[in-house]
């Protein structure tokens, strides 16, 4: 019984790590192992432990060139997301004073995804279209003397789509951290005299960086990967690291795939790991 009682911990977490194991990291070991095997046009899958799938990766400029826009989604989508989330997680933290009120906020923020991101992203069409609300509107108003083309299937519609998707994973860490800030530092600080910029900048900013850290990796994670937006709002037109690797695998060029896919986890880690050595979100776990 002594022996069972000091093993505990390990069985309580035995079923969890058997979870982890399965869908996560066999899975990656597969796919590692897969990025290694040669492929033909008649054989999908060749056994085999060559390094050319990685070659291809890093030899193409088509692939850096993929990588550059991507990375400058990732920058413009993380300002913007990051000064919204900021903002509405700052309205209901500290001017919305009852909970039942921050709660119907947030489940307004939470009804787009009730619907599959597919649907919301078709539903930007009717809107950005050449005869869609927001061109009609420029033409009625006198903004414009013809339809903007450049609204949808462009990098300004990609990023539209983004923001719209990820906002809300910016808002919810951001707000979590400024709801344990006590609220006796900001009457400190107006005591002190400080204005409401200098309070939000030197009290709640720095005291909100495990929320925004967090939100930053999931924004940065998602958009690295995402492909679905780009071929919606893209309409072929707009290349990103995740198209590609879907593109790949439409052609079953599954090995390429896969060995993009490892490069793409890298570079990922790599960003998630410089974002964590601004913050410790262990505070916010």
């Amino acid at each position: 019984m002594g022996w069972l009682r000091s093993r505990s911990a390990y069985f309580q977490a035995a079923p969890l790590s058997l979870i982890f194991f399965l869908f996560f990291v066999l899975p990656i070991a597969l796919v590692i192992v897969v990025s290694f095997f040669d492929y033909q046009a008649y054989q999908i899958l060749i056994p085999d432990f060559v390094l050319f799938n990685y070659q291809d990766v890093f030899s193409s400029e088509v692939t850096y060139r993929t990588y550059f826009i991507t990375f400058r989604f990732c920058l413009i989508v993380w300002a913007i997301t990051l000064v919204l989330g900021f903002s509405i997680a700052y309205f209901l933290a500290f001017h919305i004073r009852t909970i039942t009120m921050q709660i119907v906020l947030f489940l307004l923020c939470t009804i787009p995804f009730w619907t599959s991101i597919v649907i919301r992203m078709i539903a930007w069409i009717p809107l950005l279209g050449r005869n869609g609300l927001v061109n009609n509107a420029l033409v009625v108003s006198g903004f414009t003397d013809a339809p903007v083309e450049w609204l949808l299937f462009s990098e300004f519609a990609v990023i539209v789509g983004y923001v719209h998707l990820y906002t809300l994973f910016m808002i919810v860490p951001i707000f979590n951290s400024m709801m344990r800030i006590d609220r006796s530092l900001l009457e400190a600080a107006t005591d002190a005299g400080a204005t409401g910029w200098q309070t939000t900048w030197n009290v709640i900013v720095p005291l909100c960086k495990p929320g925004i850290a967090i939100g930053s990796i999931f924004v940065v994670a998602m958009v690295m990967g995402d492909f679905v937006t780009v071929n919606v709002l893209g309409g072929g037109q707009v290349a990103s690291v995740g198209k590609a690797i879907a593109a790949e695998l439409s052609y079953l060029q599954f090995p390429p795939a896969a060995a993009n896919s490892m490069v793409l986890l890298g570079v990922v880690m790599l960003l998630i790991m410089l974002l964590m050595r601004f913050a410790d979100i262990r505070k916010e776990l």
